[in-house]
């Protein structure tokens, strides 16, 4: 099949795309190659899936509509994942521009898109951030979300809320997929293991938010792409509700539209997140602790019925073999 993938030299965008280019489908990747972070880390995701001759790269900004609509209409993708997007809970405190521009007026300008020629399905990522403050763990889809922590969160909900209206109006099946705390190979330098490999590597302490409270359920990215690629399989259909199988108020939405969780297993306390990371560096961590940022919730935990309904499939990887498996590759990416 035909892929269109935003954000395919970020993160998960990378993954995606290799196993897609794995199983012999085309696709299209659209990235700008913004400098959040160091860009030479996209570029070198991005050499790696260039060796494929069935990947096709746009550099561009989603910002920049005559760029999308010509990709866009020159490849008529059949399916389109949205996962570029400015990301970080804490960067919006000081660029809280580039959140609207980059996930509102992007998103905006891929749903005009989809409008004028419309794919099999569209699948955009949003976030656990949707949940906001939200005490009721787990996390399940039919809660409401309209309680935001950060502006990062709140560009999210709005993408979510413009791909239902677009949904509705024009029919295009749509999900979106709420990811929690993604890990793995190939990470983004600003979170987390990213920054505590790197610093514990170097000796140097690490900042423990929350005063070590926090407690995040982590999903490894081969799990999140899995996930990804089962629910592109699971098209929505117009007038079929979502039936929410944990026991809670099903989603009343009957456009071929739905949100639905990525994620699963056992929320893991900080400090026995950093433990981890100790053990498999070899190292003990240097800890400030300090208060909870802005922005930030105590607790994401997903509720993965859904998913498992929809797919048959729920995130089983451990964040010991997460953790393993990122400090494997952050030491043989440091020696290249």
């Amino acid at each position: 099949m035909k892929f269109l993938v935003t954000g395919s030299a970020g993160f998960i965008g990378f993954h995606l795309t290799r196993r897609l280019l794995g199983e012999r489908h085309e696709v299209l990747g659209f990235d700008g190659m913004t400098p959040y972070y160091d860009v030479s880390l996209k570029q070198a995701r991005n050499a790696i899936l260039c060796e494929s001759q069935n990947y096709r790269f746009v550099e561009a900004m989603l910002e920049d509509k005559a760029a999308l609509d010509e990709a866009y209409e020159s490849f008529q993708p059949e399916v389109v994942v949205h996962l570029a997007a400015q990301a970080g809970v804490r960067y919006g405190l000081e660029h809280p521009d580039l959140y609207i521009s980059a996930n509102v007026v992007g998103t905006f300008n891929l749903l005009e898109a989809a409008r004028a020629h419309q794919p099999r399905h569209l699948l955009i990522a949003s976030t656990s951030s949707v949940y906001g403050g939200n005490e009721e763990v787990p996390f399940a889809e039919a809660e409401r979300t309209d309680f935001p922590v950060s502006l990062y969160a709140a560009t999210k909900k709005a993408c979510e809320a413009m791909s239902h209206s677009y949904a509705h109006l024009w029919k295009i099946p749509t999900t979106c997929f709420r990811f929690f705390t993604v890990y793995g190979s190939w990470g983004r330098p600003d979170m987390a293991l990213y920054k505590f490999v790197d610093l514990i590597e170097r000796g140097e302490p690490i900042e423990i938010y929350g005063m070590g409270r926090m407690r995040r359920a982590a999903t490894f990215v081969g799990d999140l792409v899995e996930g990804i690629l089962r629910l592109a399989d699971a098209v929505p259909e117009e007038g079929k509700p979502v039936a929410v199988p944990n026991g809670r108020d099903s989603l009343s939405t009957v456009a071929p539209w739905r949100a639905v969780n990525i994620g699963g297993g056992e929320p893991v306390p900080l400090l026995e997140f950093v433990e981890t990371i100790e053990r498999h560096l070899g190292k003990d961590a240097q800890k400030i602790m300090l208060p909870m940022q802005k922005g930030d919730v105590v607790e994401t935990y997903a509720d993965p019925a859904l998913l498992q309904a929809l797919t048959g499939y729920v995130p089983k990887t451990t964040i010991d073999e997460t953790v393993r498996e990122f400090v494997e590759w952050f030491r043989e990416y440091r020696r290249t």
